[in-house]
Parts: C-alpha cells; structure tokens; sequence
C-alpha cells in the first residue's frame, strides 16, 4: 500500500464535503482526490480515481449510497466503501453492509477517529458504529438460528414479485404479469422490503441480481 492513502469524498451536500475535505487535508497521510455530490457520479468518478478509500453518504438523490456502493465495488474493487451517514435504522445498515460497504460511521464522529477509521479501512479492517455492530451482530445470531439464505425467509409468490422487481417491472406490470391486483403487488413488496431489511425497490433489484434470486441467463 502507498505511503498516501487516496481518499474520495461522495455527499450531496457541499457544505459537509468542504468540511470533511478541510480536515483531511490537515492529516499528512491522507489525500483527497475526488468528490462526488452524487450516487452516479461517485461510480464515474471511482472508476478513474481508483481510491484506496470512499466515504459514502447514504441518502442522496436519483442513486443512494446503498446501489452506489455496489456498483463502485464493481467498477473499483480495491475501494474500501466507508459510509459516513446520519441514519443507523436497520433499513439503512443492513443494505449498506450487503452492498460491499466495509465500515459503517455516523457524522457525529469525532474527526481524529474519522481519520483512523480511513486508516483502518486502507488495512480493509471494519469500523462500525457501536449502535451499528450491536444491530448486526443481533441480526448474525439470528441467522445462525435459522440457516440458510436471507431470502428462504420469502415465500414462493414474493421470490416471483422479486425477480419481476429485479427485471425493472412496475407494481402494474408485475400484477398483470401474475394476475393479481395492484394492490397485493404492493402488499408483497412492503412484505420483501420488511424481510430483507432494505429501503426500496432499487435496492430490492440491486440484492436480488447480487444473491442470484435472478440471473442473467434467466428468461425475460
């Protein structure tokens, strides 16, 4: 690893981007080297930089922070994903960390243990909030109990209303698709959002592709 540690800052927010880059400028094994302001432009951005590590904010418009991380792990995968967010729900750390993201931080981190969870991250050792590794260590002893995939949780008809979610139909479509009303579309997708503890149908699509629910061989 370089002497330097590359750091990319993704926030829709330039106020916040300008404060954290004016920290890290003052720490000498750290540099900045790019910032996004979006979801999109952070997998853009990460492709060419290549940077040792991203501090990636959850809640952004058109992409979030969850689909952004995995698909910059994708097209980056040497990046270490640190998220740096307000929100420690389980619909926000669970995708977060299902996506790629090493460490998991609030804003409320005090700026020295910022600049030593970067570090950490540039070794690829996890840094999670305390609120945060206790939500997911509880999630862990619950899976053992029960084994198996995330998804076994899912019965056959939300496994369907899933894969049709991951082939980008509309509540519309997939109702028609299946002969159902909207309406128990609807009721089926708040039921896989609840059970896998994720936030939207976009990510909803990114896990099903991820977890191989769906596969690019499958007939449209």
């Amino acid at each position: 690893m370089n002497e330097t540690i590359t750091v990319m800052l993704v926030d829709d927010h330039a106020i916040v981007r300008g404060g954290v880059r004016a920290f890290l400028e003052t720490q000498p094994d750290l540099e900045v080297v790019g910032e996004a302001s979006s979801g999109a432009e952070a997998v853009k951005l990460a492709a060419e930089l290549v940077p040792d590590v991203v501090l990636m904010d959850l809640v952004m418009p058109e992409m979030d922070g969850v689909e952004a991380t995995w698909r910059l792990r994708q097209v980056s995968p040497r990046s270490n994903v640190v998220v740096l967010t307000s929100y420690h729900e389980d619909s926000h750390i669970f995708p977060a960390i299902k996506a790629g993201a090493l460490s998991y931080l609030l804003k409320d981190i005090a700026p020295d243990e910022l600049a030593d969870a970067i570090r950490a991250a540039a070794r690829h050792e996890a840094i999670l909030h305390p609120q945060v590794a206790s939500r997911l260590v509880q999630e862990m002893r619950g899976e053992r109990k029960s084994g198996g995939a995330v998804y076994s949780d899912l019965s056959e008809r939300e496994l369907e209303v899933l894969r049709l979610i991951a082939e980008g139909l509309s509540n519309a479509e997939i109702a028609q698709r299946l002969f159902l009303s909207e309406k128990t579309v609807k009721s089926h997708v708040s039921n896989i959002l609840g059970k896998l503890h994720l936030a939207d149908r976009t990510q909803a699509a990114v896990y099903a592709w991820r977890e191989g629910v769906v596969r690019g061989d499958d007939p449209a």
